[in-house]
């Protein structure tokens, strides 16, 4: 049996938001401050591994005991901004979504009613003594939600087309591994949403798109505004060929469209709107696929 940290649980892509440290409580400060200068931080896919190493024993364990205490650090423009995990948070709000995903057969399968039980009555405990907690990732698996594309812009798109495998990867660009994702300053993103809320609610009627829109922006408002928004692709990239990869221009796309409902051009926007549903339709395909 292959060791867990060899493992790579590919199809997720995440919606980070790394604040600066000025944002944070002066405990919790100092802490990331430390935190950000260790040469030994971990990678963006060691915390699916740790994760998926909870699943091992029996029973499994859906959400950790503890919360993490490891972020995703960046350095914009000579400010340290950290992106804390906060795994065991994020798991509990997993667990609420994991009945849309999976059959009830399969899901009792994986995590039986009992242990489901147990970890939604220690969130509901948790949550009644941290009432505006609020994670700084989203994961969403087997596709980019439409409305994450609109906080970015195509020339904010970094592709590298790398030359490793599945089993290579574990880290940032420049480790020989494919590599999509946007980068924008949290002004932008802020200003991206409202202007797409506008064309959208003067051009249709109230829908997913124009809910899932609202949601993200009221997320984004919950964060500094010197904040940096990432949309990363993550593991979407090992499932998608290069060429697919290097021809997607979702965020142009997204754009496109929004300008055209913004136009009054119907035509265009539905033009726009048909090559996202081809595209991610193809990649959902792909988790039925033999």
């Amino acid at each position: 049996m292959p060791k867990v940290s060899s493992l790579v649980v590919p199809y997720a892509a995440y919606l980070r938001v790394y604040e600066p440290l000025a944002a944070f409580p002066e405990q919790e400060r100092g802490y990331w401050a430390r935190y950000a200068r260790r040469p030994d931080r971990p990678s963006y896919q060691d915390e699916l591994r740790r994760s998926l190493a909870d699943l091992l024993p029996t029973p499994p364990v859906p959400v950790p005991v503890h919360e993490s205490r490891e972020a995703f650090v960046l350095d914009v423009d000579g400010v340290v901004c950290v992106c804390p995990w906060r795994t065991r948070l994020r798991g509990w709000q997993a667990l609420g979504d994991l009945a849309e995903e999976l059959p009830a057969v399969v899901l009792d399968a994986v995590l039986p009613p009992v242990v489901r039980r147990q970890a939604a009555q220690d969130y509901e405990r948790w949550l009644a003594r941290n009432p505006d907690a609020r994670p700084w990732i989203r994961t969403a698996t087997w596709q980019v939600p439409l409305n994450w594309f609109v906080l970015v812009a195509d020339e904010e798109r970094e592709y590298v087309k790398g030359a490793g495998t599945v089993a290579d990867a574990g880290g940032d660009f420049g480790d020989g591994v494919p590599s999509l994702r946007y980068r924008t300053p949290m002004v932008q993103a802020r200003r991206r949403v409202a202007r797409g809320l506008r064309a959208l609610r003067d051009a249709v009627d109230e829908g997913p798109l124009i809910d899932g829109l609202v949601d993200v922006g009221r997320w984004l408002e919950e964060f500094h505004p010197r904040s940096l928004v990432e949309l990363d692709y993550g593991g979407l990239v090992h499932v998608l060929p290069a060429g697919d990869l290097e021809g997607d221009h979702s965020a142009a796309d997204v754009a496109e469209g929004v300008e055209a409902l913004r136009r009054g051009d119907g035509a265009a926007a539905g033009e726009a709107y048909g090559r996202l549903v081809e595209r991610w339709r193809a990649v959902r395909d792909r988790r039925s696929a033999n």
